[in-house]
């Protein structure tokens, strides 16, 4: 044996000490107690178990069983290699304390560590990272690591958990994803530290952990803490922001790491600035960044009182910087100097380091400076005077008097004349002298030799003293002897000399007073002291120092009045009675008194030895000179809390306590006994009694009380008692009862009360009506609620029996015209409690159903998204997500293509767009070609639309072109607008000019990054999250409409009986990978079905990657081994009255937990209509129905029709029939009352969809945002709407509001949110389209600035978010207020802005094939165009090229058109004509016009015709 267990006294428990005898040095080492639980001695006969892990002990009373060991308590390696327990171990793998034969694979080498040197290290190569490095390779160095065959895992806690590659002794692991990465935020400073896990594979257990810090350096907006971060951050100077990466500087000489590299101002004196004063600041600093073009120059901030105060200021070099002349001031008198915290920043915010905290100290020479010796004692540096003539503290410069008049400290006449005394203290004092006198006022003197000899206080010297003097103010003296005839007088003094004005003479007199004492209470106390003695006399309050002496024993000062003194003793070695001496100043007053010091009390007993938890029990005390102590306290400590409570002496030997309280936590047990810490008393300064050894006081619990019942209220009559019943009513000690003093009052009455074990027995007073009761144990009280005692019937037997007869007469007629009422109308209460039973089974299923819809679709919308992160959201490219905005609906559009040209004609096609394209290239004719085109009556709003979307594709490549160009058509439109008198609000609120959709476009083309980085994240989870909780109900694939809808016109008005079915999926693509479990609906279609599967399949598949429902089939493998092909329509489809039904997987019994598959298509014997040769035509007639053509998601949702099958004419339904046909049956719609009763289902939708909805809005209008900033797009359009407001002299907000609201929100957000396909690769279907198109009139009311009054008749979609428009309308005001705010930008920065996105999208689409679909306009307005020649050659018009393919009539026709051309003064020139007969009926006319000399254009003129 290498350890023994040997017993040790305890008051309560016995404890067995664990001892090693094999300890360090050969000697024995206790290392653990143990105890146990049974009180009483242990004996020594103790007996081993056979297996030796368990020890028999015995004592009196019991037999107890306690485990050799208890290694499981230890937590770590350390604590358990530490405790010195020899059975114990570490199991490394299985991280556990554990005997060794416990662990499995113990032998093998460090496995098991025995040693605390041999437990597990680990560090970790680097040991931080930014927040902004992602996958970031990390070497793990091990030690004591046994072999890790089986692999390991990293773990970042729960974070991300990796494999890691184990290499020798090393480690490899990579810091978690994007999405992973904790955020840092500056509330919390600039790190985050997490555990680094190495989990074993082979158990599952985490075997080692080291920390390890993610750091995010964008959190310090300083360099000094940037660059003493002690991570490695960097700081920008010229961009005012720390990185990780000095890459990111803009400049190579910007890059800071250093502190004394830093821009910052060093320490210099103190800065006085006197208010009111014109003056400059001029501050030391080094490294001060000189501001690059576009950046805003240096300013001094000054934050004065709260109010920011902003002066310019001027950079001489990188060491200095001087704010410019201004005043500043401060309000109030109180304060005479003032700092101020001074801030240095340049370009509007970037703030100068300012390590010596350097202030401003504004000051005011006349605040707290009432008088001339206040003034002169001020700062020398303030500069300020007395300027007598006006009689207050200034600066000199505005006090413009003779020299003479003006007093400063450090000039020749420097001496405050017209002294004050206001006051002296004391007033009276003995003759014998000794008093210490303070005298104050003003003007008394400015160095202590002013008045060191030219005190006198009632004609007695008076010497100052120097530590009392406070120089203008007080004067603190020590008063001589006074002669037996000298009883009161003035205080005087003399300032420096004794002339009038230097002299001054106080108001109050000073008398000189005798002293007597009288008597003393109380004349004996305890050798320990604390006795507070009274001593009683005449003038005892004269003087200034009072010293009290019990022989040689101090008396400590308390207090006094003119009649007494009152101090307390201090402790004495010796029991005797001492004279006492009183001591005024030098004054010892003479009087036969004396105080007699005894023993200190002593308590002999307490009974009782308990109490209740909230004390206040009485408790009986006997002891000896307990009539000593002035103020008895008992007191108990518990949890380092103490508790005190009174006592009261009865006599020498008697006194009574009131229990403390004890003081427990909230989560103590209340049923639980306790002892205090301490319990013992408080008796003046007697120490010995403050724990008192000889007791065991017991707390035990509180009595506990029920309440009379749910209401509250217990009805009884007269007489009858009053039962409260409870808990720990009687404490288990003997006779407990008889000290728990219970009160029960009734009311204001108390009554009798009798207690039991689980009740107390009142007997109820004389009262009748309602009554609080109330119980009060100790110092508690409890009301278990009212009592309401009804009175006895006052009435007469014979009169109750009339009363009785005539009422039940009544009673009689009543129920019969009740009755016979009840028969004509039971029909309708019978309808009444129908519709009241489902209105209250609705409104408690609306809730249920909000709230598991809710938790719902958190638990699936964290699934969809769980690995969605910049990659996984299907985000369309560029060039398909600016076809679907710009030419909907069309797929396969020209302008991908190269352009199509028989080979012959290709190149002087090509030749004439290249000059085409220079034409368009032309702002002044681009101009007059659109404004020609729109005064077209034919030319629709399709075709404006396509000319701006042609327009912008072709100006793709040069966008600061474009730009130019809409913002010049954009304020022509505005123009026209105006000058119609159209309302301003009108302006772009339709798409009805060419302008308008070249907005549109343009925003798509710079928005497109911030829908990837930003806004397309909640707006993929906004539709994830629709579709999602839509498909947790039934949805008719026939009508479209859905149980969870936010659409009224696609909510199903029914009660529809649907059962949630999990079948497990085979993959189609790798039938050996595990099946796949997905959520069906029993009522599901074949088809719908199959759509959910490939969902859950293919979740993270883009959809035009994933195979299509109508190319699978659904095959349903049953456990036999039979398989069977499931159809919308087959032979078993059920036919009822021309109504068909689809086939749904309750029609074919499929049952919970089947397992199908999705196959290509085939046809089998079961599911042919007729016959085995039938074509899969008929068969997939539902599916070809309801599927949409044209682009994967068909621009416009298309609500399916209830289509008759054309050959037999039988309609097809689903869920609902449509009730528009007039063959519907009562009933066919299910348990339907009141259809508009399920419109709460809106509700529900709409609250488990908030969270969302409000994401995406809040993204939408804020101005910073999930790390991207404000697009510059929408920063320079907003502020050219504005210039035009300016322009135009528009000052109405909500004018403005509504542009911008119009502009962007209502041009492009709308359109996004209504088709999120446009931005990423879905399929929207139509219940979907419904919700989102909710969504998007939420967000255009948002933008709106008129008031929408809501009524019962308003559309359900507006009322639905009626509550939450106020808000969003608060965050969209918010929105275009910070983008004003913010700073403008350039048209250089803008440019280079646009010439960059140009840059990386030069090449999406062909150029020529839209060059060739404009020009298909100008074929189409040819006769337009010729008419309108001369308007289009305007005198600033430098060319024009015309390409038109023609017949002979219309080669006339542009050959006139150029005939105008050539009468306006331009050359026609490489013009070249071919008979359209030579060309198959088409030719190309070539017109290159350039403005010459008429000579020319003569020459020109024969060369073309």
């Amino acid at each position: 044996m290498l350890s023994k267990k040997l017993p040790v006294k305890n008051p309560i428990f016995c404890s067995l000490a664990t001892i090693r005898v094999d300890g360090p040095r050969g000697n024995a080492l206790q290392y653990e107690t143990v105890q146990v639980v049974e009180p009483g001695p242990v004996l020594r006969d103790m007996a081993f178990s056979k297996d030796r892990e368990q020890l028999y002990i015995m004592s009196e009373r019991q037999l107890t069983r306690v485990p050799v060991e208890s290694c499981s308590q230890y937590r770590s390696c350390s604590e358990c290699l530490g405790s010195g327990d020899p059975h114990c171990g570490w199991c490394v793998l299985h991280n556990t304390c554990t005997r060794k034969e416990r662990c499995e694979r113990s032998r093998e080498p460090r496995r098991f560590a025995s040693e605390v040197k041999q437990c597990v290290r680990l560090t970790v190569h680097p040991s931080n990272i930014s927040v902004s490095q992602y996958n970031v390779l990390l070497v793990l160095e091990t030690y004591n690591v046994p072999e890790l065959t089986a692999g390991v895992n990293c773990t970042f806690e729960d974070l991300s958990e990796m494999d890691g590659l184990v290499i020798g002794n090393q480690i490899q692991c990579y810091s978690p994803a994007a999405k992973e990465v904790p955020r840092i935020i500056k509330e919390n400073g600039d790190h985050h530290v997490v555990q680094l896990q190495l989990k074993s594979k082979e158990t599952g257990m985490t075997f080692a952990s080291t920390s390890f810090v993610f750091y995010n350096c964008s959190v310090h907006n300083s360099c000094l803490s940037c660059v003493e971060s002690p991570y490695r951050c960097h700081w920008c100077k010229y961009r005012h922001v720390c990185t990780h990466d000095p890459k990111s500087c803009s400049f190579q000489e910007g890059r800071v790491k250093l502190p004394e590299d830093c821009p910052q101002l060093l320490r210099v004196d103190k800065i006085l600035v006197p208010v009111e004063v014109i003056k400059p600041i001029t501050l030391k600093a080094k490294n001060l960044p000189q501001p690059q073009s576009g950046q805003r120059g240096y300013e001094c901030v000054l934050n004065i009182q709260g109010s920011e105060q902003r002066v310019p200021a001027l950079r001489f070099n990188s060491s200095s910087v001087q704010c410019q002349n201004t005043s500043y001031s401060y309000e109030g008198m109180e304060i005479n100097n003032l700092p101020v915290e001074l801030t240095v920043v340049w370009n509007g915010h970037f703030n100068i380091d300012n390590p010596a905290q350097n202030k401003v100290h504004l000051y005011k020479c006349g605040a707290m400076r009432e008088s001339c010796g206040l003034c002169l004692k001020a700062d020398p540096d303030f500069e300020c005077g007395w300027c007598q003539s006006q009689g207050q503290c200034t600066l000199r410069q505005h006090c413009p008097v003779h020299e003479s008049q003006w007093l400063e400290l450090s000039g020749t006449n420097s001496k405050c004349t017209n002294p004050r005394i206001t006051e002296i203290i004391p007033v009276t004092g003995p003759r014998e002298g000794g008093t210490k006198v303070t005298i104050r006022g003003e003007n008394l003197g400015l160095e202590f030799r002013d008045i060191a000899s030219h005190v006198k206080v009632a004609g007695v010297e008076c010497s100052p003293l120097v530590d009392g003097y406070i120089p203008a103010e007080q004067i603190v003296c020590e008063m001589g002897e006074a002669k037996p005839s000298q009883h009161a007088g003035f205080v005087e003094i003399c300032v420096a000399v004794c002339r009038p004005e230097f002299m001054a003479r106080s108001s109050q007199l000073y008398y000189f007073m005798t002293l007597t004492l009288s008597d003393l209470k109380p004349s004996r106390g305890p050798r320990s002291g604390g006795t507070q003695v009274t001593i009683t006399g005449t003038n005892l309050n004269a003087g200034s120092n009072v010293v009290v002496m019990f022989g040689k024993q101090p008396c400590l000062f308390h207090r006094r009045s003119p009649s007494y003194i009152v101090c307390n003793t201090t402790s004495s070695d010796e029991v005797l009675e001492m004279k006492v001496t009183v001591q005024v100043d030098r004054a010892k007053i003479h009087q036969d008194l004396f105080f007699q010091y005894v023993e200190d009390p002593t308590i002999v007993r307490i009974e009782p030895e308990w109490s209740i938890v909230s004390g206040n029990t009485p408790i009986a005390v006997w002891g000896t000179h307990l009539d000593l102590i002035q103020n008895p306290q008992i007191r108990a400590k518990h949890g380092g809390k103490e508790h005190i409570n009174l006592c009261e002496v009865l006599n020498a030997t008697e006194m009574t306590c009131q229990a403390p309280a004890l003081a427990l936590g909230p989560d103590h047990q209340s049923d639980l006994t306790e002892r205090p810490e301490e319990f013992g008393f408080i008796l003046d300064n007697v120490q010995s009694l403050l724990i008192l050894n000889m007791t065991n006081f017991t707390y035990y619990p509180n009595p506990v009380f029920e309440a009379f019942s749910p209401s509250g209220i217990l009805e009884l009559k007269p007489g009858t008692p009053i039962i409260l019943k409870g808990r720990n009513l009687i404490p288990p000690v003997a006779g407990g009862n008889v000290k728990l003093n219970y009160t029960v009052l009734v009311g204001e009455k108390p009554c009798a009360v009798t207690v039991s074990d689980v009740q107390l027995l009142c007997e109820s007073p004389n009262l009748i009506g309602r009554h609080k009761v109330m119980a009060r144990v100790g110092g508690m009280e409890y009301s278990p609620g009212m009592v309401y005692i009804a009175p006895d019937s006052p009435l007469s037997l014979p009169a109750i029996i009339s009363i009785a007869v005539a009422g039940g007469l009544l009673i009689i007629f009543i129920v019969a015209v009740l009755i016979a009422y009840k028969r004509k109308s039971r029909e309708s209460d019978l309808t009444l409690k129908r519709l009241q039973m489902q209105m209250d089974n609705l409104e408690s299923r609306v809730a249920l159903e909000c709230k598991e819809a809710f938790a719902e679709l958190q638990t699936d919308i964290h699934e969809l998204t769980s690995d969605l992160d910049g990659a996984g959201i299907p985000f369309l490219d560029y060039r398909t997500y600016t076809m679907r905005v710009l030419f909907p609906g069309i797929e396969d559009h020209p302008v991908l293509r190269d352009l199509e040209v028989p080979g012959y004609r290709q190149e002087r096609v090509e030749k004439g767009l290249k000059l085409f394209a220079q034409l368009i290239n032309n702002k002044v004719f681009l101009l007059s070609f659109i404004r020609t085109l729109e005064s077209q009556r034919s030319f629709s709003m399709r075709d404006r639309g396509n000319v701006a979307s042609l327009i912008m594709t072709v100006l793709q490549s040069k966008l600061e072109y474009a730009t130019d160009v809409l913002k010049q058509l954009l304020a022509d439109l505005i123009d026209k607008n105006l000058e119609s008198k159209n309302h301003p609000k009108l302006l772009l609120r339709r798409t009805e000019s060419v302008a308008e959709k070249m907005l549109t476009n343009w925003f798509t083309f710079l928005l497109y990054k911030f829908l990837k980085e930003c806004a397309g994240e909640p707006l993929f989870s906004l539709f994830c999250a629709i579709k999602q909780q839509m498909e947790k109900g039934p949805i008719d694939a026939i009508t479209g409409e859905a149980r969870y809808s936010l659409s009224e016109d696609k909510l199903i008005r029914q009660q529809i009986d649907y059962k949630t079915l999990v079948l497990s999926c085979v993959n189609p693509d790798n039938a050996n990978s595990p099946e796949v479990p997905v959520k069906i609906l029993n009522c599901d279609t074949i088809t719908q079905v199959k759509e959910k599967i490939l969902d859950a399949i293919f979740k993270n598949v883009p959809c035009s990657h994933r195979p299509k429902a109508a190319d699978m089939d659904l095959e349903w493998r049953q456990g036999s081994g039979a398989r069977m092909i499931l159809q919308d329509e087959d032979i078993t489809t059920k036919i009822e009255n021309d109504w068909k039904r689809l086939n749904t997987l309750a029609h074919y019994q499929v049952p919970d937990g089947s397992v199908v598959a999705l196959v290509s298509k085939q046809v089998t014997a079961y599911n042919a209509v007729n016959n085995s040769t039938v074509s899969r035509t008929s068969a997939s007639k539902y599916e070809n129905m309801i599927r949409y053509t044209g682009s994967p998601d068909s621009l416009r949702s298309r609500t399916p029709m209830i289509t008759p099958d054309l050959e037999s004419g039988v309609k097809m339904w689903h869920l609902v029939k449509n009730h528009e046909h007039g063959d519907q049956k009562e009933g066919d719609r299910g348990s339907k009352m009141v259809s508009e009763i399920y419109l709460t289902r809106l509700l529900a939708t709409k609250g488990t969809l908030q969270k969302f909805v409000d994401d995406l809005f809040e993204t939408i209008f804020s101005t910073a945002h999930r790390g991207s900033a404000l697009p510059l797009a929408i920063k320079y359009m907003f502020d050219f709407l504005d210039e035009q407001a300016d322009k135009h002299g528009i000052h109405d907000p909500h004018v403005r509001h509504t542009w911008k609201s119009n502009c962007l929100p209502l041009r492009f957000w709308v359109n996004m949110i209504k088709n999120p396909q446009f931005v990423f690769d879905i399929h929207k279907n139509s219940i979907t389209d419904a919700c989102l198109s909710v969504v998007a009139q939420t967000f255009m009311d948002s933008c709106s600035t008129s008031e929408h009054r809501l009524g019962k008749d308003s559309p359900s979609n507006k009322l639905l978010y009626a509550k939450d428009i106020p808000s969003y309308k608060n965050w969209v005001e918010r929105y275009y207020s910070d983008i004003g705010k913010m700073p403008a930008i350039s048209d250089q920065d803008m440019n280079a802005y646009l010439a960059e996105q140009s840059r990386m999208h030069m090449n999406e689409f062909n150029t020529m094939s839209a060059l060739s679909e404009i020009f298909s306009y100008v074929g189409k307005y040819s006769e337009e165009l010729t008419a309108g020649g001369e308007r289009c050659y305007s005198p600033k018009t430098t060319s024009m090229l015309l390409i038109g393919v023609s017949s002979d009539k219309e080669v006339r026709t542009l050959t006139a058109y150029g005939r105008s051309c050539l009468a306006s003064g331009v050359v026609v020139d490489g013009v070249k004509g071919q008979n359209a007969s030579n060309t198959g009926g088409r030719m190309e006319l070539l017109l290159l016009c350039e403005r010459t000399e008429e000579t020319v254009a003569a020459s020109c003129l024969t060369s073309l015709f």
